[in-house]
């Protein structure tokens, strides 16, 4: 059943957001480095962004990680009740 608070009380795979987050930043080193040796500033300057916002993810994944599990319902509790009003 569908309550409408879904995207409110989500949980995100954190453990595949940790390891994609560290693919990427395999990748975004390496571009960065290989654009830069090949004298591609630009293309290296593209990555270096995209590798610091690939470092910032992967810190705040690690610190939710770190934080350890919030209390969430388990299947013996009913699901949230809608709200009343509708807009």
């Amino acid at each position: 059943m569908r309550t409408g608070s879904e995207p409110r009380t989500a949980r995100s795979a954190l453990r595949a957001r940790f390891w994609l987050s560290l693919w990427g930043l395999v990748w975004a080193l390496f571009g960065t480095v290989a654009f830069a040796i090949a004298g591609r500033n630009g293309w290296a300057l593209a990555c270096g962004v995209l590798l610091l916002i690939v470092t910032i993810d992967l810190a705040v994944v690690l610190r939710h990680i770190r934080q350890g599990p919030h209390y969430q319902p388990g299947r013996d509790i009913p699901p949230y009740r809608p709200p009343d009003e509708r807009p």
